[in-house]
């Protein structure tokens, strides 16, 4: 970073310990974990509900630490000598500090978030930004109090763009990171159940999701999708600025438009998607898309909204690649049939997505799905409209992994399929698939993250 230390007087006042030699060096590294501290780093201790990094203040002095941050309840526990701020609440200085060297920086930033899909679309636009410059995006699961910050601090000036994803677990989560990013951009994918137990309903997820625009830059952008209605109402009362709708045409091919679909939403950018080729038609192109699936075109078609905000030329939009983080859309040859690897979380509208993506391939298709957590008390009617997609679709089999009420309702819904088990660890879901698994088969694994179902993976290649 090149702001100097100097420049932290503007947020918290003066430090103590105070040495103008030292205030006029340029921040160093900023750590928040004192496992990877290195000598000079700048150290940040936060708080959580089984540590307090406060406790490490001793240990990053003798190592070196350039300066550090504290909150005022533990300022005690400083050693003599430690250049620092004194704060209310380091986490809120962390994000402060963020948010200074996001405006010294001064580089564009696009924010994703959504209730599915922000990590495919964050690393869609990541691909579709690239012929402008590096990207800085989101990495791992950075898109929380903590991570944003975290992506913002590793920006410097080789950097042409970034792209930050923000998840949530509740309202008021996004609106400080939205704070701490002023985003050029927002993108929001879709709002869905995650989180309804939490949050109430659709509109309350609506509501939090649009505090994207909080701190949204005046000029700024919202890139959502058109047609949902819940959305269009909530980002009224958030945000006046300029939006762009992307709109799918419900079809088979791109010779087969449905016009009735077309003529129900207004759409700033309209595509078809042929999931035979899949492939993304529009504006006289064709694009092929990098994931299966419609859900995913339309991540995509978020993508190109950003991309043609950059002026990035459709030629160099037709070919996108991309890497998938574990867990996430990708699809793994194991031997002699397929795994559509969906084991890094879920919600009711990402398993439908993903049952539509696994029954428009080739051979027979199986599922094993877990249970979905913070849904509350529409928990048991989500659990069972899942099921009901599964018969709905056609599959060949499925599997569900539950030990509670869920896996009951779920086994009940879809109690008029050929083959169905429950079982109670990912484990034990391999028993049935390896009766049931022939050549040519297409297996899907979808549920949520506490339920490992990547467990599962290791059994899977044994067959």
């Amino acid at each position: 970073m090149v702001i100097h230390l100097s420049k932290l007087n503007e947020i918290w006042g003066e430090p103590v310990c105070s040495n103008s030699t030292y205030l006029e060096n340029p921040i160093a590294r900023v750590v928040t974990d004192s496992r990877e501290f290195r000598k000079g780093d700048f150290f940040v201790p936060l708080i959580g509900h089984h540590f307090n990094g406060h406790d490490f203040l001793p240990e990053i002095f003798k190592l070196g630490a350039q300066a550090t941050i504290v909150s005022e309840y533990f300022a005690y526990l400083v050693p003599d000598g430690l250049l620092h701020w004194i704060v209310k609440d380091t986490l809120l200085a962390y994000q402060q500090l963020a948010l200074l060297h996001r405006r010294d920086l001064n580089l564009p930033i696009v924010a994703v978030t959504g209730s599915a899909g922000k990590t495919t679309t964050r690393e869609l636009i990541r691909s579709s930004l690239s012929s402008i410059g590096s990207v800085l995006a989101s990495f791992d699961n950075n898109n929380n109090d903590i991570g944003v910050p975290a992506t913002l601090l590793k920006g410097n000036l080789s950097h042409a763009v970034m792209v930050v994803e923000m998840g949530m677990r509740g309202p008021g989560e996004i609106e400080r990171l939205s704070f701490c990013t002023e985003p050029d951009i927002a993108v929001i994918t879709n709002i869905g159940s995650a989180h309804i137990g939490k949050l109430g309903s659709l509109t309350d997820i609506a509501n939090a999701k649009c505090e994207i625009t909080s701190y949204l830059k005046p000029s700024g952008l919202v890139v959502i999708p058109a047609g949902d209605f819940i959305l269009e109402e909530a980002l009224k009362k958030k945000w006046r600025g300029r939006v762009v709708r992307v709109k799918l045409n419900k079809i088979s091919s791109c010779n087969e438009i449905d016009s009735t679909y077309s003529s129900l939403v207004d759409s700033d950018l309209e595509a078809t998607y042929d999931f035979i080729t899949n492939t993304l038609c529009f504006e006289g192109q064709i694009c092929s898309v990098p994931l299966s699936g419609k859900h995913n075109a339309l991540n995509m078609l978020l993508a190109i909204a950003v991309a043609k905000e950059f002026n990035v030329p459709i030629d160099l939009l037709k070919e996108l690649k991309i890497s998938m983080p574990s867990g996430r859309n990708r699809r793994i040859q194991f031997h002699d049939f397929i795994v559509l690897d969906e084991t890094y979380n879920s919600s009711p509208e990402a398993v439908i997505a993903s049952l539509e993506m696994l029954v428009n391939e080739p051979g027979r298709h199986f599922a094993v799905l877990g249970t979905m957590l913070e849904l509350g008390k529409y928990s048991l009617d989500l659990h069972r409209k899942v099921a009901e997609a599964v018969v709905d679709f056609g599959l060949d089999g499925l599997v569900i992994v539950s030990e509670g009420s869920e896996g009951k309702v779920m086994a009940e819904a879809a109690k008029s399929l050929a083959k169905i088990e429950i079982v109670s660890s990912p484990e034990e879901a391999f028993v049935p698939l390896k009766n049931w698994l022939e050549s040519g088969d297409i297996v899907l694994l979808k549920a949520s993250r506490s339920i490992q179902l990547e467990r599962l993976m290791p059994l899977l290649a044994t067959l």
